[in-house]
């Protein structure tokens, strides 16, 4: 038998009924009477108060509760130790003598039955429910001592004086606002990065205080901010807005015209939430007047605001002008704050307003206010990272007003200013950046000079006249000098820390070899590691066939080595018998001993991390390093990228090689082109296809290379052999395609750019790339430097799809004007900036909270000068120095050569 289904209206009348009997109501609605004079009726109680009282009846019924006992005077409840200490007082004044009921030991006799009724209770649980409740008695208590401490340190940040963020930008303690050149009120001296406790990251107690203490951040609300990388008031206040709005000049409604963005401010006349056919999809209006005409404003999907606006508020919106039918005007989803005083001061609208980045975890306005809340509790002699009499003499705003104006400008600050990170304020803080991460780099540079290494590395005739022996060409200008600095820092009592850096097909592993002949000539070994086991293969192929009359022995180590081959290698160069090992990532593994290593070289040194490098240098002691890259920087950031090491370049390129003809071709040419590939093919020579996707996109309509790899090798070209070779292939097969290809076994290879470094295939002459507007200039750059490795003449095609934007044919046009790989990364990093330039390609690069590397260049060379001049003046002591190069590894996050 079905059971009855409840009425739909008989919840609904037991909630009405509840509700009524919560306000003091009858069954008519009526409110009843209210008892004795200045006695409200229970009936009077807020509906919480009722539902609470409720759950306590409930709760003594189910005996989960003891029932509170009140006197007749109906008299607070009080602990038993403050009604015995009361009436004690109360005996003593009136001199009568305490309860008779009263024991001894200060109990009472019913205090004491209760006692033991409790605990006859308790052992009458079974002992599982016993261990429970301790559990959680000790959990608890741990608890409350862990809320004390937070208790006492939000009571400790709580009560600093607040102050409110100035409107003018003038720090209360600071009248002359940010751009003062003298600040009385810093009256604490600037920290000296020197001294015996330098300043560190989170120094000021303010600054290292959790967000948790701020208000309205609860657990939730923390726990996101921690995962959008905000832990902290300094991680809150050094992560600055994208760009500036001006909300600044509230307008009369009746001036606004549509299409404009505008801010008004006005009363809320009515408001309220409407249903529409979309199920789920309520719409919140509100009709808000100044007295000068009225404006509809609209918020979709948004139902959480009806608890928000109530009619008579003062009210600020921000947002873009429309008509509504013919005469009204609307506001769609404006920005909106709600003011409890018409006069009140605004942080949303109403001001010059920062946007900050909106993330997953954390929306721009929630950063706005919490950012508003941390600057309220900031200090104005806030310790400062710059010296005073730098801060001075250079004009800059303290670091506690810098702040404040960053985030909150004053209102006649100029918008494309701010925008530009060209006011003092965001001047100031910029220079602050700089000149710490320029302190590291001295300091890592010293660190590094009052190392010794144990043998001296000298050069004589014998050493010249060997390694002419072995090369088997001239080397160019930009190749003898940059062996002549690598020979010069090999014979400094310090170990070498040098960047080699050229162009693709430069020579520099010509180079490094003969750096690794004067090391081996002076009774030294050498470890030269690359990042793939194919790219060791060619290293150990060309530096094998240019020793090979030398006494010198070679050898291979890779993961695949293995084995009896394996242990004997270990062994010989744990002997010295060996004196260069090429090898990968094997290099670094615990088993691996040299006897005495003297230099390390480590090419495409992005491509490992720091703690591989950091251990193959252990493997010596204090040995030189010498690392690098075919990814041309340009010359003005190279020292700052890689501060700490010395930079040598090789620009020109090896007599003999034909210049590669680039040609920019729209993808309706593209038969043609196929065309031009295969009587490339037919005449013995080998040719890449790159495509910038792995598999096919829905949402980016660009060709895939595993589908069109066999399009063209079933339609295009099926008379020669295709492979394919893509990021996703493991690592053993990678290595098959490329030894494949490398061998003449496939004449056509389909790839993704994994082929932007990877070994020399002499007799690849085309380098096909589809979709080339979608690539970077560098990128582009290195791509095409995988043909011309031989004296036949190669080809670059760029296949583009239209319509090409402004940028992208730029990008194309810089690639048939010139094939310098440094001017080319030059233009590449004015048209991408600093940020996606390094971003994508460059490990080890610092991270910057403000730094622009290409618009702070000024900024960056100042800041290089006043570092050294204070380094000069305060010789450091080695202990200052540790510590400076600790807080600088954390805050810029740069990797060196390990």
């Amino acid at each position: 038998m079905a059971r009855r289904r409840p009425a739909r209206g008989r919840p609904r009348l037991a909630a009405r009924r509840l509700a009524d009997e919560a306000e003091g109501r009858d069954d008519h609605g009526a409110r009843r009477a209210v008892g004795r004079a200045g006695a409200p009726h229970h009936g009077h109680r807020k509906r919480s108060e009722f539902v609470s009282g409720l759950r306590s009846r409930r709760a003594i019924a189910d005996g989960r509760r003891r029932p509170v006992r009140h006197d007749s005077r109906d008299r607070p409840r009080v602990g038993p130790r403050r009604r015995r200490s009361r009436r004690r007082a109360q005996a003593e004044e009136s001199h009568q003598p305490a309860r008779s009921d009263e024991l001894p030991d200060g109990t009472t006799a019913g205090h004491r039955r209760r006692r033991a009724e409790d605990e006859q209770r308790r052992r009458a649980l079974p002992a599982r429910v016993r261990e429970r409740q301790q559990r959680a008695g000790s959990q608890a208590a741990a608890a409350g001592d862990r809320q004390l401490l937070l208790a006492d340190a939000r009571q400790a940040f709580r009560h600093r004086p607040r102050r409110s963020v100035c409107a003018a930008g003038a720090h209360p303690r600071d009248p002359g606002g940010a751009g003062t050149r003298h600040n009385r009120a810093m009256t604490r001296k600037g920290s000296d990065p020197f001294s015996s406790e330098p300043l560190e990251k989170g120094s000021d107690p303010v600054l290292s205080t959790p967000l948790q203490f701020l208000k309205g951040v609860g657990p939730r609300r923390a726990a996101d901010l921690e995962h959008a990388g905000l832990i902290t008031i300094e991680d809150l206040l050094y992560r600055f807005p994208l760009r500036y709005e001006d909300r600044s000049r509230l307008q009369p409604i009746a001036s606004l015209k549509p299409g404009q963005m505008a801010s008004i401010a006005g009363r809320v006349l009515a408001c309220g939430l409407r249903s529409t056919r979309r199920v789920g999809f309520k719409i919140f209006e509100a009709a808000v007047d100044d007295g000068s005409g009225s404006i509809r404003a609209v918020w979709l999907n948004q139902p959480f605001l009806r608890d928000v606006f109530m009619r008579g508020q003062h009210v600020v919106l921000y947002g873009a002008v429309e008509m509504r039918g013919s005469v009204s005007l609307q506001m769609t989803n404006p920005q909106h704050e709600i003011l409890d005083e018409e006069d009140a001061e605004t942080i949303h609208t109403g001001r010059i307003v920062p946007v900050y980045e909106k993330t997953r975890t954390v929306l721009p306005k929630m950063q706005r206010r919490l950012v508003y809340e941390a600057l309220q509790r900031l200090p104005a002699d806030l310790p400062d990272h710059l010296p005073e009499d730098l801060r001075i003499r250079l004009g800059l705003p303290s670091r506690s007003a810098a702040l404040l104006a960053a985030h909150f400008p004053p209102p006649d600050a100029p918008i494309d200013a701010l925008n530009r990170f060209a006011t003092p304020s965001q001047q100031r803080l910029i220079f602050e950046e700089a000149f710490l991460f320029q302190m590291g780099v001295l300091a890592r540079r010293q660190s590094a000079a009052a190392e010794h290494k144990p043998v001296a590395i000298h050069v004589d005739d014998r050493i010249r006249a060997s390694a002419r022996a072995v090369l088997p060409f001239r080397l160019t200008g930009g190749q003898r000098q940059a062996l002549k600095e690598i020979v010069g820092d090999l014979q400094k009592p310090h170990p070498m820390n040098r960047l080699l850096q050229g162009d693709v097909g430069g020579g520099k592993t010509i180079v490094a070899l003969l750096a690794a002949l004067v090391a081996m000539e002076n009774g030294l070994q050498v470890a030269f590691m690359a990042p793939t086991e194919i790219l060791a293969e060619q290293h150990f192929m060309n530096i094998t066939q240019l020793l090979h009359a030398s006494r010198f022995r070679v050898a291979l180590l890779t993961g695949s080595t293995a084995g009896a081959a394996r242990r004997e290698q270990l062994a010989q160069v744990e002997s010295g018998a060996i004196q260069l090992v090429v090898g990968t990532h094997a290099l670094v593994q615990g088993d691996v001993c040299f006897k005495a290593l003297g230099l390390v070289v480590i090419d495409e040194q992005h491509r490992f991390g720091v703690l591989q490098r950091a251990t193959l240098r252990a493997k010596g002691l204090h040995p030189d390093v010498l690392v690098m890259t075919a990814t041309p920087i340009p010359r003005t950031l190279a020292l700052t990228v890689h501060g700490d090491l010395d930079v040598s370049m090789i620009r020109d390129l090896p007599a003999g090689r034909l210049p590669i003809k680039t040609l920019v071709k729209p993808e309706s040419r593209r038969d043609e082109v196929y065309q031009f590939v295969r009587g490339q093919l037919d005449a013995g020579r080998q040719a890449y296809v790159i495509y910038p996707l792995v598999e096919e996109s829905a949402k980016i309509d660009l060709k895939a290379a595993t589908e069109m790899a066999d399009h063209l090798a079933q339609e295009e070209f099926p008379q020669y052999k295709v492979g394919l070779l893509h990021g996703r292939l493991k690592t053993d097969g990678k290595e098959r395609v490329m030894k494949a290809f490398a061998a003449g076994e496939l004449q056509l290879l389909v790839s993704t750019t994994v082929v932007e470094v990877g070994v020399d295939v002499a007799n690849a002459s085309v380098m096909l790339v589809e979709h080339a507007e979608r690539f970077g200039l560098s990128q582009l750059h290195q791509l095409r430097g995988r043909v011309g490795r031989d004296r036949h003449q190669s080809f670059c095609f760029l296949l583009y799809q239209s319509p090409l934007s402004d940028e992208a044919r730029e990008r194309l046009k810089a690639l048939t004007e010139t094939a310098d790989g440094f001017e080319i990364a030059e233009r590449d990093l004015q048209l991408r900036g600093a940020g996606d330039f390094f971003g994508t390609r460059q490990a080890g690069v610092p991270t910057f909270r403000l730094i622009d590397l290409v618009r702070d260049r000024e900024l960056m060379d100042t800041a290089h000068r006043e570092a050294a001049r204070w380094f000069e003046v305060s010789s450091p002591t080695p202990g200052g120095i540790d510590k400076l190069l600790a807080n600088w590894e954390q805050r810029f996050r740069l990797i060196g050569v390990g």
